[in-house]
């Protein structure tokens, strides 16, 4: 490892926290804003599956397998030629929905399933609904997933032309990826919109992700606004790869991280309002931390989520990492160290999210706290070296963590927790 940096290399001070909170501003509407709004499906527009074909669905949804032959996860509506169900869909489909966004948690993301494996059924789908629309939407701006909406021309489509036009001209910037790969990426975040749309009025999507998700935003009523932000974030990615200021990065953070954790807490339930400040931390925390530790991996796709500005003033050029000698620069160890500092900044708030929660609902959120907390300090620990292997926690500290939490939030009893506090300030117990 590398000689420990001198404190006073860190040229800039990193601020704590930015000045203003997404959940705490006024709504105002933009251009951008309105142009995402007025993406509706309505039912003149597509074309429904057949009442007839629903009842055959319905009578075989026992018997509709979610795997295919190679194990392969399997859409079982994948065969439909419309966007759209002729009318409600029956229960047993809905229940098929929820099947599909589940076995995809456990296969896409299983530490994050046992987060919340301990909540009740209908919550424990609900995160599974939530995570799926998620991870699609990721996979689409920065995968190769072939999302599918019946009927459609795909980046032919006149409607999807139009808007990816209008998007540009607000951007007033080019696409930082390849154009024919953008043109396919925004024609698909685009009919996610569109499938986002059937989530808020009467009809239902043939998508499993969208009509698990229209349950889940009824029955916890979690406002549109979040999900339209975070598909906001990914088409950011078509246009963005650099970011000047933290505060640009926070906007970032917060698409992309903070509305997650906001559509959580609807779900877990709470009454404090100070509950949605938290949970915009506990994001803003979690993205911070996947920023520091996957720089390798983003300057490999021509992207640098650190601010441009930070960088500069702490004398670290970009073709330092391009280059591989960032760990020779004697400012980056310190930048690193204080980039982590303000990371916990927002931790500290993510804590305070927990005792607003149900104590059912606490593990979960715990849990990914503890998690990214640990892969921060062992960044730290490691003096900002996060090329030289990826950081990540193995098996058995995984298990140690989720074991530890589990105490934490589900065995032991209300009154001792200023006590584990209290062990845990001096080192006693671990602090989680």
């Amino acid at each position: 490892m590398l000689e420990r940096g001198d404190r006073k290399g860190l040229l800039t001070p990193l601020l704590g926290a930015a000045p203003t909170r997404r959940s705490e501003q006024v709504p105002r509407m933009s251009a951008l804003d309105r142009l995402r709004a007025a993406v509706v499906l309505t039912k003149d527009a597509v074309k429904a599956v057949s009442i007839t074909a629903m009842e055959a669905l319905r009578e075989g949804a026992n018997f509709i397998g979610i795997t295919g032959a190679q194990d392969e996860l399997k859409d079982p509506f994948e065969h439909l030629d419309a966007p759209i169900w002729a009318s409600p869909p029956p229960a047993e489909l809905t229940e098929l929905a929820y099947k599909y966004c589940e076995e995809l948690t456990i296969r896409e993301a299983g530490n994050f399933h046992h987060s919340f494996k301990y909540l009740p059924d209908d919550q424990r789908l609900a995160m599974c609904a939530v995570y799926a629309f998620c991870r699609r939407a990721d996979d689409i701006a920065d995968g190769d997933w072939a999302d599918r909406f019946p009927g459609s021309l795909g980046n032919e489509d006149p409607e999807a032309e139009a808007y990816r036009t209008r998007l540009e001209e607000l951007y007033a910037k080019n696409t930082v990826i390849d154009k024919d790969a953008y043109r396919n990426k925004m024609a698909q975040l685009f009919f996610f919109r569109k499938k986002l749309s059937t989530c808020y009025n009467e009809l239902s999507s043939t998508d499993p992700v969208f009509l698990a998700l229209k349950d889940t935003v009824k029955r916890y009523n979690i406002d549109r606004v979040y999900f339209d932000d975070l598909i906001s974030g990914m088409e950011e990615d078509l246009f963005v790869n650099r970011y000047k200021t933290f505060d640009d990065l926070y906007l970032y953070c917060y698409r992309v991280a903070s509305v997650v954790g906001l559509m959580c807490i609807e779900i877990y339930g709470y009454d404090d309002e100070r509950a949605k400040r938290y949970a915009e931390s506990w994001g803003i925390f979690m993205q911070l931390t996947n920023v520091l530790r996957d720089i390798g991996e983003d300057i490999a796709r021509d992207r640098v989520y650190l601010p441009s500005e930070e960088l500069s003033s702490n004398e670290i050029d970009e073709l330092d990492f391009v280059e591989g000698k960032v760990l020779l620069n004697k400012h980056w160890e310190p930048y690193a160290r204080e980039y982590a500092k303000r990371a916990r900044t927002y931790l500290k708030e993510a804590r305070k999210l927990l005792p607003l929660l149900p104590r059912r609902a606490r593990y979960s959120p715990a849990a990914m706290i503890a998690f990214y907390e640990k892969i921060l300090n062992r960044i730290v620990k490691r003096q900002g070296d996060v090329f030289t292997e990826r950081v990540r926690l193995s098996k058995p500290q995984k298990l140690f963590l989720a074991a530890t939490v589990y105490v934490r939030y589900r065995i032991l009893p209300r009154f001792m927790s200023p006590l584990w506090d209290g062990l845990a300030k001096v080192g006693i117990l671990p602090k989680v």
